[in-house]
């Protein structure tokens, strides 16, 4: 039989039949505790009651209706959403790569009306950005986009965390317009930077007249221990771009803005056939709800902050061990050599992991996740790096 699928992925060999919580059970009726959560998608964890029960609920009322009308559902969760994180307005796709995608357009076209010929938006090294042509050349990431060229023009590349290099190159071009930034790289092997790294970005945008874009696909909705990564360091962009933990595993996007940069988009310029249906905002609204009833961004700091601990105090003596590092439930444990084969050793002991940017282990778990549950993770991976790095 030909195999129906296009060979996009690098593909397991399990499938999951059901979920409850932080659990997976496969067609086998194996259970595997989810430490990746879909990369950071159901922050409720599998087959939440208040995600269920909004899903049936509005399946029986209304699935979709163009966005040629209003859709009360989508209105609720913009209020929501620019309540929470003091921006003026919300456009709604299907995915993160749309929304970066809404905010490049943001800043392209809020240039041109200042006449800016040739808008160029700084990225970092090491991002990721999505896999549209459009935000995949803006990642900074040469394996993603190769054999894709030519590459979108009007992005400028610098390292991450290096506001010298923003100046440098702000003084060698006239074109910038915006920075486009992730509050921590999550693709990029969970790099966390200066705790005065967005104050230092948003003086530069303020004094250059550029829109700072924070990209919290990863970060965003509770994952670092705050509704958003940027409070972290105490700077508000101006464009705001949301997806995975959004609505926990219902595809959608969000790209919120503010200021100068709310107005940017009139009727026309922009659209998503799907985006912001009913169906998936009463979904997203579940979500917010349950985060808040559940106060569960105090629980994903509080548990990051014991595995995060529990980690540095159990692998650091372990040589090939480089650096345990995170925000919130947003970990990753960095080897010095390339661990892809751990996946699968996790896998065969019934724990879901991811390995990224080729030798850092990154964690992801649910932001339900209870101390019993971290235990079980923190003892369970620790003995498999240490197995795997002494069988290297």
């Amino acid at each position: 039989m030909t195999e129906p699928l296009m060979a996009t992925y690098k593909r397991l060999p399990v499938a999951f039949a059901r979920g409850e919580g932080v659990w997976l059970w496969d067609t086998e009726g194996r259970r595997y505790l989810d430490a990746l959560s879909g990369i950071a998608v159901c922050g409720l964890g599998h087959a939440h009651p208040a995600v269920r029960d909004a899903l049936c609920e509005q399946a029986g009322l209304l699935v979709h209706t163009s966005n040629l009308y209003r859709i009360t559902e989508q209105e609720r969760l913009g209020a929501m959403l620019t309540e929470m994180s003091g921006m003026d307005r919300v456009f709604f796709g299907n995915s993160g790569a749309e929304a970066n995608e809404a905010a490049i357009k943001i800043a392209r076209l809020h240039a041109h009306r200042r006449g800016v010929e040739n808008p160029a938006i700084l990225v970092a090294e090491n991002s990721f950005h999505g896999r549209t042509l459009a935000t995949l050349s803006a990642t900074g990431n040469r394996k993603v986009q190769a054999g894709f060229e030519p590459l979108v023009q009007g992005f400028v590349r610098v390292p991450y965390d290096d506001v010298e290099a923003i100046e440098t190159a702000a003084a060698n071009r006239s074109n910038i317009v915006a920075v486009l930034v992730e509050p921590i790289q999550g693709e990029g092997g969970i790099r966390i930077p200066a705790p005065d790294y967005g104050q230092r970005l948003r003086e530069l945008c303020d004094r250059h007249g550029w829109l700072l874009i924070c990209d919290e696909i990863q970060t965003g909705m509770g994952r670092t221990g705050r509704w958003f990564g940027h409070e972290h360091g105490g700077a508000a962009p101006d464009v705001v771009t949301l997806a995975k933990g959004l609505a926990n595993g219902v595809p959608i996007g969000a790209c919120l803005a503010r200021g100068a940069a709310a107005e940017v988009f009139g009727p026309g310029a922009h659209g998503s056939t799907f985006g912001g249906n009913p169906l998936v905002c009463r979904a997203a609204r579940a979500v917010l709800e349950t985060i808040v009833a559940e106060d569960l961004i105090a629980n994903a700091a509080e548990q990051g902050t014991y595995l995060l601990e529990g980690f540095r105090t159990a692998l650091s003596d372990v040589p090939g061990v480089v650096e345990v590092r995170g925000q919130g439930l947003m970990l990753g444990i960095e080897l010095d050599r390339p661990c892809a084969d751990l996946v699968v050793q996790a896998l065969e002991a019934g724990l879901l992991i991811n390995v990224t940017a080729d030798r850092v282990i990154r964690l992801l778990p649910p932001l339900i996740l209870a101390r019993a549950e971290a235990d079980r993770l923190l003892v369970g991976l620790t003995a498999l790096v240490k197995r795997w790095l002494s069988d290297a």
